[in-house]
């Protein structure tokens, strides 16, 4: 039993050092891929494999797009420290009616989600989670933190990240983006690969005019300001 003991220790303190190091890694280098990149590639048809992602860094990434992605998902996120408490209880108590399951997750437990695990909705995934988001919350910057969210989400049938994404449906690159077409983008997050930014449909519309309204009264975006 003390050998099994020390053996576990020591996969644990492992298991620390690695994830810290590559925490403390992807705060200076981009994150080439993910999990569910590969994951997705793996599972798709030998005739629709796709896997577009092109890294590029948040200068180049439109304001507009930063601003749609807090305004739909997190509003709270300059704020928090990983984890909307609110939104988690409010998630809590919609599930346990027995409707369709809604999510909690701040943009940081999306980004450590997306970064580092599965997709999977068990137990030890979820503990796994608000480990990483911890980490990162510490590690890097609200800005960083945005910045790899928005080249990592999925965006679109094997879209990966906001330039991809913005040439996949505006054909154009991410940085010039206006507030429609960014809103456009960020709809589709909740189903990617079944949801289409354009041409839209009734649904991608009202979520579209939603955030951009949202946009209007959130005012200026500064991620520097409150780190």
């Amino acid at each position: 039993m003390k050998k099994l003991f020390r053996f576990l220790i020591k996969i644990l303190l492992w298991f620390v050092a690695l994830s810290i190091g590559f925490v403390f890694l992807f705060k200076y280098v981009p994150v080439p891929f993910t999990p569910l990149m590969v994951i997705r590639y793996a599972e798709s048809d030998e005739d629709s494999k796709m896997w577009k992602h092109d890294w590029v860094s948040i200068d180049k990434i439109a304001k507009n797009l930063q601003l749609a992605a807090i305004c739909s998902e997190d509003q709270k996120f300059l704020n928090h420290s990983g984890f909307d408490v609110e939104a988690i209880e409010k998630a809590y108590e919609h599930n346990k009616k027995g409707k369709r399951i809604k999510g909690g997750s701040t943009i940081s437990q999306q980004t450590a989600k997306n970064v580092f695990l599965w997709p999977d909705r068990s137990w030890l995934r979820k503990g796994l989670e608000t480990y990483f988001t911890f980490l990162i919350e510490m590690i890097w910057s609200k800005e960083r933190i945005l910045e790899v969210y928005l080249n990592s989400i999925e965006m679109g049938p094997g879209v990966y990240g906001a330039e991809a994404a913005s040439r996949y449906w505006f054909k154009k690159s991410a940085a010039n983006l206006d507030a429609y077409e960014a809103a456009a983008i960020v709809s589709v997050l909740p189903n990617p690969r079944n949801y289409r930014a354009n041409p839209a449909t009734v649904y991608i519309q009202n979520r579209k005019q939603w955030i951009v309204k949202q946009m209007r009264f959130y005012g200026k975006l500064d991620l520097k300001i409150k780190e």
